[in-house]
């Protein structure tokens, strides 16, 4: 039942609307998705999201296999916010809207990023880097060195 009613509430909240409720309860409202199109459909993303990204978690650490069709690098990308940049820093966060709603503990971004990797666009041009010293990357080698020996 209460699937049902996540399932419900994420697809009419999706366009951005204002909170609606089931009884007392106010649905999640979750920003629009940055991408045209889910990698599967919706309604089998929302229930199975979970089992996707834990199977594709044990075959990239256990097998070594990158860049399958549920990733959740590209998760992130498609579905940051326009606002925060970030699946989980505000309660209309794609991520945590829902799971703030169904009471469930996202253990992900313990080690994973809530933000999306910056694209060549969003790097800092060569101008605008901090000037270093030259004796600067030499001393932190020296450094790395020292730890490294026996």
């Amino acid at each position: 039942m209460m699937g049902l009613l996540l399932a419900s509430g994420v697809t009419a909240m999706a366009s951005g609307a204002a909170p609606k409720t089931a009884g007392r309860v106010p649905q999640p409202v979750i920003e629009s998705a940055r991408g045209d199109k889910c990698v599967d459909d919706p309604a089998f993303m929302r229930r199975n999201h979970m089992e996707l990204l834990k199977h594709q978690r044990d075959d990239t650490m256990h097998g070594g296999i990158r860049g399958a069709k549920y990733s959740l690098k590209a998760c992130i990308a498609c579905h940051a916010s326009q606002t925060t940049n970030s699946v989980a820093a505000a309660s209309t966060n794609f991520c945590q809207s829902c799971h703030s709603y169904a009471a469930v503990k996202i253990d992900c971004f313990e080690c994973h990023s809530t933000k999306p990797e910056p694209t060549a666009a969003q790097h800092p041009s060569p101008q605008t880097k901090p000037a270093q010293n030259a004796a600067g990357p030499q001393l932190h080698g020296v450094a790395l060195q020292q730890q490294v020996k026996p």
